[in-house]
């Protein structure tokens, strides 16, 4: 067991992998992160799929012995992805057991072309979800303006939902609104009120979009203040009488899932967004390459405090360089909505293309 993810976890930080790959399954890699680096959950998107399916050829025969006539680019890629998913979540279940339901977690994502659609995007995760079978599967759907309304209601079918694409304090409440609505509608309607979520906000994309428009002092800082404002929510969050309401009816609530902590910055800390975001209860989602980088040489910084003048204090900075926080949070959301996007397109196009290939 590697000492430093271990001390990591002991803090109550549930370290999750974002990436997921069939070789990754096949080969061992990760039972290895499981059981040696107190690996507890995994993350999936549509950039990571591209690099797994689009960018290498080891899906090819499985694409070939699944290729038939009248099943549709999109349909082929879930039948991959969900196996793909199925199986990590059977890796997973052993966590997911030990702690109750709370991890153990596995993430697959509605098609991002959906992103503005709630009543697509609900009929998609109802689908998606019945597909993969598991119990400790989420749903991953944007939390963007159109995508808070299939939230809430997927959440009250009893769909387990990882709300991503969250970058600003606000966006994240908002989220966590919908997501508590949803479990108050299933405790008026006398169902099951436990219901699991995370909701997944993205820090490293704050830096890297304006890593060229400030000085050297306010590099880098720009997104560990804004989970720091989005951390007093949080726990704002979480003491509320309305959250409190719904863990007497037997709700677990939703835990606050820090995503993008790799470090873009060459210069920087390669661990610096997973030292700097150490709080019980949280989950943090790290890159295969962090991942590695923190087992080698991870410290941890003093665990976050519910302070946000500091944090206010720099993004005031950022302003008087005229970077709007809440214009870049917008942006922000709207570029990854963006990314993913193309993402998704490559690799459908790149399916198409495999298809031909098999069929010629």
């Amino acid at each position: 067991m590697n000492t430093n993810t271990k001390r990591l976890y002991d803090q109550g930080v549930s370290i999750w992998l974002d990436n997921i790959t069939r070789k990754m399954i096949d080969d061992g890699t990760l039972k290895k992160y499981i059981e040696g680096l107190t690996v507890t959950g995994l993350t999936s998107n549509p950039t990571i799929f591209e690099g797994a399916i689009a960018k290498t050829n080891y899906y090819d025969d499985a694409i070939a012995k699944i290729n038939k006539s009248g099943l549709s680019d999109e349909e082929l890629f879930f039948s991959l992805a969900i196996e793909d998913i199925q199986r990590a979540a059977d890796a997973f279940f052993p966590v997911f057991k030990k702690t109750n339901g709370l991890d153990g977690f596995v993430s697959i994502e509605v098609s991002p072309l959906l992103a503005y659609d709630a009543k697509s995007t609900i009929k998609a995760a109802k689908k998606i979800y019945g597909l993969v079978k598991r119990p400790n599967v989420f749903i991953k759907i944007p939390g963007t303006p159109e995508g808070l309304p299939a939230i809430e209601e997927s959440i009250a079918a009893g769909i387990p939902i990882n709300i991503t694409l969250l970058f600003s304090a606000e966006q994240y409440e908002a989220a966590a609104m919908a997501y508590l609505r949803g479990i108050e509608t299933r405790i008026k309607n006398e169902l099951n009120p436990d219901v699991r979520s995370v909701a997944s906000v993205f820090v490293s994309r704050w830096d890297k979009s304006v890593a060229d428009k400030v000085p050297e002092n306010l590099k880098n800082k720009l997104g560990i203040a804004v989970m720091n404002k989005i951390y007093h929510i949080y726990q704002t969050f979480l003491s509320s009488n309305r959250v409190r309401r719904i863990i007497n009816f037997g709700a677990s609530p939703q835990r606050l899932l820090w995503a993008s902590t790799g470090t873009k910055d060459p210069n920087a800390s390669d661990i610096l967004y997973v030292k700097s975001l150490i709080a019980p209860f949280t989950v943090n989602t790290i890159p295969e390459k962090t991942l590695l980088a923190y087992a080698d040489h991870g410290e941890l910084n003093e665990p976050m405090v519910d302070d946000t003048v500091e944090a206010d204090k720099i993004i005031e900075q950022y302003g008087e360089l005229s970077i709007d926080y809440f214009k870049l949070a917008e942006q922000l959301q709207k570029e990854g909505a963006e990314s993913f996007n193309t993402s998704w397109d490559n690799l459908i196009k790149s399916i198409a293309s495999k298809r031909k290939q098999i069929e010629t």
